[in-house]
């Protein structure tokens, strides 16, 4: 369990890095995310759309980035998650997840730790920047 007392601003929470992307798991995602546009499943689509070649769905990194938070902490602790979109991802790639703690405060009773997160490529390249907040207990 990780408490407030126990973190500072500047340190890192632990990273994740997924399998690398591939095209069933882009079919299965369109499917899951109702979100059925060629550009994530059909290249000569993608390539006709003014692309180099097939997209990831852009909430996939973003769902990366929640579960980066979740394996954390419980998800009930999670109180807010944004980010931008910074670059694209393509099959094959394979995303790091990565935060780091920038704020410690108390607010209408609870404790609450701000994070920088960053959804990376293979390359150190960022695809999706943002920002979280969790609740910590004390003890």
């Amino acid at each position: 369990m990780v408490l407030f007392k126990d973190i500072k601003v500047g340190d890192a929470i632990p990273s994740i890095t997924k399998p690398a992307i591939s095209h069933l798991q882009l079919a299965l995602y369109a499917g899951a995310g109702a979100d059925h546009n060629p550009i994530h499943v059909d290249e000569e689509a993608a390539k006709a759309g003014g692309l180099p070649g097939i997209i990831a769905h852009g909430m996939l990194p973003l769902g990366f980035l929640g579960q980066l938070l979740t394996l954390w902490v419980p998800q009930r602790q999670v109180r807010s998650l944004s980010a931008r979109f910074v670059a694209m991802a393509f099959p094959g790639d394979v995303i790091t997840c990565s935060g780091k703690i920038v704020g410690k405060r108390e607010q209408a009773g609870e404790k609450l730790v701000d994070l920088e997160i960053a959804a990376q490529n293979q390359k150190g390249e960022n695809l999706q920047l943002g920002k979280a907040t969790v609740a910590l207990t004390w003890e």
